[in-house]
């Protein structure tokens, strides 16, 4: 089946590599170690450019490092949404007697991915571009896309679930398929420490 993979990044990331050493992931690698049967024809990363902050300069730079490592991959293909963070009030679980109810927090949220895999994954399934789709996500946000790929287009739609967490039970019981993204899978699906572009020579970032 021709498939084509559409990977919620932020999804992936806080549910299976954020404190972990598999953060160089070859995105195309695990794909293929989790759907062996399949004739992965693209994958879509839907991401944001985050912004630095005082206690983590480098981010961006990582960030950077790690999309310039996606980009050697041929069937890759990068979605920006947006990355805003800002300053909000909010009321404390437990606040000391007498003391202030409300504290300010800096709320940080990805916006536009949701939409964007949404939009691609409708409008490339009406143009015929894949037999089967595979979303890498949880996020029951979803679930509308998948009913209309399935019910209205008549296409497959799998779950690659990065979370340590059973599959949201809504996602489960309207996916053709699910399966769970394993440390194991991660593990051997790293990137080289070193990789070579058009531009040169690049390294995984320090501390990865």
């Amino acid at each position: 089946m021709k498939t084509w993979v559409y990977i919620d990044g932020f999804n992936l990331y806080y549910g299976a590599v954020k404190d972990t050493r598999y953060k160089w992931l070859n995105l195309h690698a695990m794909c293929a170690l989790l759907l062996p049967n399949h004739q992965i024809g693209k994958i879509k990363y839907f991401t944001a450019r985050v912004s630095a902050r005082h206690d983590d300069p480098d981010k961006p730079t990582r960030q950077q490092i790690y999309l310039r490592a996606l980009r050697t991959l041929p069937d890759i293909e990068i979605i920006f949404g947006r990355f805003l963070s800002h300053d909000v009030m909010m009321a404390l679980a437990q606040p000391a007697p007498n003391g202030p109810r409300f504290a300010k927090v800096i709320k940080t949220e990805e916006k536009g991915s949701d939409v964007n895999i949404a939009a691609h994954l409708i409008n490339d399934g009406y143009k015929k571009q894949y037999e089967t789709a595979v979303i890498v996500t949880n996020d029951s946000d979803l679930l509308e896309p998948i009913k209309i790929a399935r019910q209205e287009l008549g296409i497959p739609v799998g779950i690659l679930n990065p979370h340590k967490n059973p599959t949201s039970r809504v996602l489960a019981q309207h996916a053709s398929f699910v399966r769970q993204i394993r440390q194991g899978v991660l593990a051997v699906s790293q990137f080289p420490e070193v990789l070579t572009d058009a531009h040169g020579v690049f390294h995984k970032p320090t501390g990865w």
